[in-house]
């Protein structure tokens, strides 16, 4: 932690020497949504092993590449391929690329994932505006000496997903004609898909969808400051009457299948961030 602020300016640095223009919107892609950048100009790739201290996503389903470009109108960096805890990296690890992002400029951060719906009215294949988190079942990336530069030592999480960018992607979704659902977020750990005991907990927890990523992001994102807004495809379905057998080729088809409404969106949010 105490090389923390050398890693990140090292890695800022690479960054700036091959594009160094300005950005204020970040994105990170979750399982099975790489296909935005089909709709970006791009202007600049840099692989995740280029960058130094920069951790590499090992997952099927993320490419591992920091994207830089145009997207109506608007100047963006997208990270195809995020990284996770399950992988072996700290929480620490997991979240610097979002503090990579903020020292690149980026005040608004867009997230996507795909989540296990646990709301019983929720099917595969629903977008859920992200509207709170709960945190607890993983590690906070804060943990440790607090860099003052970074952040306050105790941030404010009463709103960790900007009301304002909610509101306006729930405005987009109804003049698109899309159905949006809105729900709590409820981030684990990983690898290993929920038992039905635990999606039942998760449920009486006040959880709608449960996932293995985000919340680390979100928690650095409001320590540095930046506005954050979050999409979950709903892939699968965990509390059902049949055989709760959930494969990760499962997730990455239902996401693919929703990935042109989440596209939509996301385009219309970033022309009015």
């Amino acid at each position: 932690m105490s090389a923390l602020p050398e890693n990140l300016q090292e890695a800022v640095s690479y960054i700036r020497g091959s594009y160094n223009n300005v950005i204020k919107t970040g994105m990170v892609l979750g399982s099975g949504l790489g296909n935005f950048i089909s709709e970006m100009t791009i202007e600049k790739e840099i692989g995740y092993t280029e960058i130094p201290h920069f951790p590499v996503s090992t997952v099927e389903g993320h490419s591992g590449r920091l994207i830089f470009g145009e997207i109506a109108g608007r100047k963006i960096v997208v990270m195809s391929g995020r990284i996770h805890f399950y992988e072996g990296y700290t929480a620490a690890e997991v979240a610097f690329p979002v503090r990579v992002m903020k020292l690149l400029g980026v005040q608004t951060l867009l997230l996507s994932n795909a989540a296990g719906g646990v709301n019983a009215s929720f099917e595969v294949g629903d977008l859920m505006i992200i509207k709170d988190h709960i945190s607890f079942a993983t590690v906070n990336p804060l943990i440790g000496k607090n860099i003052d530069a970074l952040g306050t030592r105790f941030p404010d999480m009463s709103e960790p997903y900007s009301r304002a960018l909610i509101e306006k992607g729930r405005l987009i979704a109804g003049r698109l004609n899309i159905p949006v659902k809105e729900g709590v977020y409820f981030g684990v750990t990983g690898p290993t898909f929920e038992t039905r005991a635990e999606y039942t907990m998760i449920r009486a927890l006040g959880g709608d969808a449960v996932g293995m990523s985000t919340v680390q992001e979100v928690i650095v994102a409001k320590h540095a400051g930046m506005n954050v807004f979050g999409i979950s495809v709903i892939t699968d379905i965990g509390i059902r009457e049949d055989d709760n057998v959930i494969s990760h080729e499962e997730v990455l088809h239902a996401a693919a299948a929703a990935e042109p409404k989440l596209t939509a969106i996301f385009k219309e949010l970033v022309k009015a961030v």
